[in-house]
């Protein structure tokens, strides 16, 4: 890695300059094996070689000897030293100061690998009063990504705008959320920024960054091929291809990102709005949570909140939430709770005659007869493992808040075979007379069109 700045800038302005190229390249080029960003005042290269030796195998040339000049009488005194002393100090602060920026960034962003040569598409920019960066793409390069955001590259549409597929022109597959103008947007866009600016990890979706430009409001995120996990769980012929391991596989994903919202990150985060639309699948069907524009920031003492605005969906909000306003972590464990019952029954919340899958559950499981719930598609498997993770849905929808398990105790069980797990309470009754509906903007079927085409 090689990161350079001109001599005609001060110290802070080269630190201001690498730090934009780098958030560029994480933005751009996150992954490659080599290639290089470059900005009017400093230039940043990685490669897979390093550059301290690269040129230990060409021909030295020297110089010719210098024609000698007229010896100078020894200066002794102070002037002349502190010209000297002045040169040198002029020489060794930038080089030092440069090269705790080379170390800073190395350590925070590691070796990277190769791709295309830059392309301009945007800049780097202060998103928050934090001082977090993140990428502000062009209007233009958006526009071109998704053919002037036209029909055929829709993907999804929901209350607060629509989702377009685009390419980027280095052939970077991107997802363009286009918001539609408006406080409910407004806010949206920026509780999106501000967060997913600073989570990074394998099971939340990646926000790449965002455009403001004009009167549009965009988020840009990593384009996950594979559709929502709700276009897979809920359709016949699709929902096959989720065997038991990969079903374990998802539940345990989305378990883990939210233990990384509620504890592991430097934020405290509440999503508020976790079902199984908002639950991206990769190429190997790895869960990633999306859409965090209705998502409450915490203290990291607080443990609880209210509100006045319910933003989420019906059959997925704890009751307390539903009915009081009331925020936790533990809201977010009872929609983990109804997720995890919808993957192993392959039925939607609302398909249980009127009432939601808790209840249902619940009254199967006081009959000693929980294995009804279960997917067809999985009677082949280990029963008793299945049984063993509805007795863990079950203990995240119960109604009393402070009995739900946290996330961390939730990972623990799912990575123990011979722990003693607490025997589950009722849940709140609740009837369903109509579909889950969206309250908010949501990632669903987002990608859902690609498989069709």
């Amino acid at each position: 890695m090689l990161m350079q700045c001109m001599p005609d800038i001060t110290s802070r302005e080269c630190m201001t300059c690498l730090e934009k190229c780098v958030v560029y390249f994480k933005a751009m080029y996150w992954g490659s094996q080599g290639g290089e960003v470059s900005r009017p005042s400093c230039v940043f290269r990685w490669d897979l070689y390093s550059f301290r030796s690269a040129f230990d195998n060409i021909t030295i040339f020297h110089a010719p000897p210098r024609v000698k000049s007229q010896a100078q009488p020894p200066t002794n005194d102070k002037k002349g030293r502190s010209i000297r002393y002045g040169g040198i100090i002029t020489i060794v602060v930038p080089c030092f100061i440069n090269l705790l920026v080379f170390i800073g960034l190395i350590k925070f962003y590691g070796p990277r690998r190769k791709s295309k040569n830059g392309i301009n598409v945007g800049s780097a920019e202060y998103s928050d009063a934090d001082g977090q960066f993140m990428f502000r793409f062009d209007l233009g390069i958006i526009i071109t990504a998704t053919s002037d955001f036209s029909s055929e590259n829709k993907l999804g549409q929901g209350g607060f705008g629509t989702v377009h597929k685009g390419i980027l022109i280095n052939g970077r597959e991107i997802a363009v959320k286009r918001l539609l103008r408006g406080l409910e947007g407004g806010m949206e866009f920026k509780n999106e920024v501000s967060l997913l600016t600073r989570l990074q990890h394998k099971n939340l979706v990646k926000l790449l960054g965002f455009c403001n430009e004009r009167d549009e409001e965009i988020l840009v995120y990593e384009f996950v091929p594979n559709s929502s996990l709700d276009h897979f769980i809920f359709d016949e012929e699709k929902r096959k291809l989720l065997t038991w391991e990969v079903r374990f596989k998802i539940i345990e994903g989305v378990a883990r990102g939210l233990v990384y919202l509620h504890e592991d990150s430097q934020l405290k985060i509440i999503h508020r709005d976790l079902k199984a639309s908002n639950i991206l699948l990769d190429v190997e069907m790895n869960p990633k949570v999306a859409d965090f524009g209705t998502a409450r920031l915490f203290d990291t003492d607080e443990t609880r909140a209210e509100t006045k605005r319910i933003a989420g969906t019906r059959g997925y909000m704890a009751p307390e939430y539903m009915n009081f306003g009331e925020i936790s972590a533990k809201s977010d464990v009872y929609s983990f709770g109804v997720v995890l019952l919808e993957i192993i029954s392959g039925k939607r919340n609302n398909s249980f005659e009127g009432e939601g899958i808790a209840s249902f559950t619940w009254k199967r499981w006081a009959e000693g007869r929980p294995e009804i719930i279960i997917d067809p598609f999985l009677v082949e498997n280990s029963s008793n493992e299945i049984v063993k993770l509805i007795q863990i849905g079950l203990l995240c929808v119960q109604e009393n808040a402070t009995k739900r398990p946290t996330m961390s105790s939730v990972m623990v069980w799912l990575g123990s075979e011979n722990i003693t797990i607490a025997l589950p309470r009722a849940p709140a009754f609740t009837m369903i007379k109509s579909p889950s509906e969206d309250c908010t903007m949501s990632m669903s079927n987002v990608f859902t069109e690609l498989s069709s085409r």
